[in-house]
């Protein structure tokens, strides 16, 4: 239970339903992480939460779950597989503990997909590389004119 006193609804404009946004490659980092005990209570996923940093989709929200302790040995290969890849594409490749891996940036591989409980379209992260870093200028092009500067 919470203590909701003070609180009035009145006077805060409520959240829009957001759409899901569309398949591509975003820049993003991990902003918290978690182990969780999963439904049945037979093991334990890590979820991870990202945060989409630059685009129109700048501060969107995605998460991931990984089945890191599971009686299911392919739930298990598969979650590991996917936390290898991301701790690839961050440059973190044996993190003690999750929180390593926050704040580091790195591209989402999103996907639309359809839910099979409720038939709406949902965003699912298929994948994760690195994020490439801008290209440093060379010396020709610190050392060019700027176009502004030419005879014309």
């Amino acid at each position: 239970m919470a203590d909701l006193r003070g609180f009035d609804a009145n006077t805060v404009e409520p959240t829009a339903a957001l759409d899901p946004i569309p398949a591509g490659k975003y820049p993003a980092v991990i902003t918290e992480s978690e182990m969780k005990a999963n439904k049945a209570g037979t093991g334990s996923y890590l979820q991870l939460t990202f945060q989409i940093i630059d685009g129109p989709y700048n501060n969107r929200v995605l998460w991931a779950r990984l089945n890191l302790d599971n009686p299911n040995a392919t739930a298990v290969k598969i979650a590991r597989a996917e936390l290898s890849a991301v701790c690839r594409a961050v440059g973190v490749l044996a993190p003690s503990d999750s929180t390593e891996l926050h704040n580091l940036p790195l591209m989402l591989h999103v996907r639309c997909k359809k839910r099979s409980d409720t038939g709406e379209i949902g965003n699912e992260i298929k994948g994760y590389s690195k994020k490439e870093q801008p290209a440093a200028p060379t010396t020709a092009a610190t050392n060019a004119t700027p176009p502004w500067k030419k005879a014309g």
